[in-house]
């Protein structure tokens, strides 16, 4: 969603600044428009031109309806399996671009097993699509959060690797259309992971 009206924000919001994910607080009055509103959070540009990320308790702030954007995709119920976690990870999105982790080929591994502690443990190996992307650990708690929600889950870790490092060859075929990428662009490596259907 691209919105080219001002929203004057009614209250300060807590925000995260992107892509360097320094955290800072817009005040009352900023006027900001907003560019994204995907995976229960907005991304906004400010009249410095500075784009930040707002969370969705914050919609009320923009002149929003809260929307039931954080619930669990509705695969949620029954027995853990990866399909279960992959419909999760396509609920995180880069705010910076309008498509989900998975289907930007972000997340390189996802491997359920035994927690010692009892219940189920997601070890999950997921990458950024620059090196110095300061969003990181932004995107790292939006994928441990959603999937905590998943059934008999009482672990989730997420570690960001960046070898080897993305590149747009690793999208999914929606993903590039969507972006209007040629659908046989392909110009690096593919994972040593080994990218699961999804």
């Amino acid at each position: 969603m691209h919105s080219s009206e001002p929203i004057t924000l009614t209250r300060s919001c807590e925000a995260v600044e992107i892509p360097a994910g320094i955290p800072h607080t817009l005040p009352a009055g900023a006027v900001v428009r907003l560019m994204q509103e995907l995976g229960g959070s907005y991304s906004v540009i400010a009249e410095s031109g500075r784009m930040y990320r707002l969370n969705a308790e914050d919609a009320d702030a923009l002149g929003l309806s809260v929307k039931a954007t954080e619930q669990a995709s509705a695969s949620t119920q029954g027995e853990l399996n990866e399909k279960m976690i992959w419909d999760q990870l396509k609920t995180v999105y880069d705010p910076e671009i309008p498509v989900n982790i998975a289907d930007l080929g972000l997340v390189y591994s996802c491997v359920i097993g035994p927690n010692e502690k009892g219940g189920k443990l997601i070890d999950v190996k997921m990458t950024m699509t620059a090196p110095g992307c300061g969003m990181g650990n932004i995107l790292k708690a939006d994928v441990e959060r959603k999937l905590s929600q998943l059934p008999d889950v009482t672990e989730v870790r997420v570690e960001i690797v960046l070898d080897p490092a993305w590149h747009p060859g690793l999208m999914s075929e929606a993903a590039k259309l969507q972006l209007g990428l040629d659908l046989d662009y392909n110009p690096g490596p593919s994972s040593p992971y080994g990218l699961p259907g999804h």
